[in-house]
């Protein structure tokens, strides 16, 4: 049975529907654990269909190291305004930045292949993937620069 406090955590983690959340923990037998990776399947799911989706939207965004010595310009897109504009793109935008900083990817490919810097148990393209499950449009990293001195 799936209970409001599970319901509320869960949504809290995953940013997944109440409804979605519900099926999955009666499917998991009210297994917290199952159920997030139920939803996580989900959200690869719900992100395939979107990859289809043309992405003519988004947002320019930056990060400069508190040093000064490096900073990132990125160019990340979505399918409308609406999304470019919500918390959770523009914070999965500024995660981005943030990771391209650190890590220095050469390519769009080789940065959405990465561990995350913040938990290598995920993907930059799980990242990606769950803020589209959340949003429901299709996310695409365009392009970025790395400066550093």
């Amino acid at each position: 049975m799936a209970t409001i406090e599970d319901i509320k955590k869960l949504r809290e983690e995953t940013g997944a529907s109440p409804v979605e959340i519900k099926k999955a923990l009666e499917s998991s037998g009210g297994d917290v654990e199952k159920a997030k990776a139920i939803l996580k399947e989900l959200g690869q799911k719900i992100a395939g269909k979107k990859m289809a989706n043309e992405a003519t939207d988004g947002l320019v965004d930056f990060y400069v190291h508190p040093t000064g010595k490096n900073g990132v310009l990125l160019d990340i897109r979505c399918q409308t305004d609406f999304v470019a504009k919500s918390p959770d793109f523009k914070n999965l935008a500024h995660e981005i930045c943030l990771h391209i900083a650190a890590l220095d990817p050469q390519t769009v490919e080789e940065l959405v292949g990465q561990p995350w810097v913040k938990d290598a148990s995920k993907t930059i393209k799980n990242l990606m993937e769950e803020t589209t499950a959340k949003v429901g449009e299709h996310i695409v990293v365009n392009r970025f620069v790395r400066y550093e001195i």
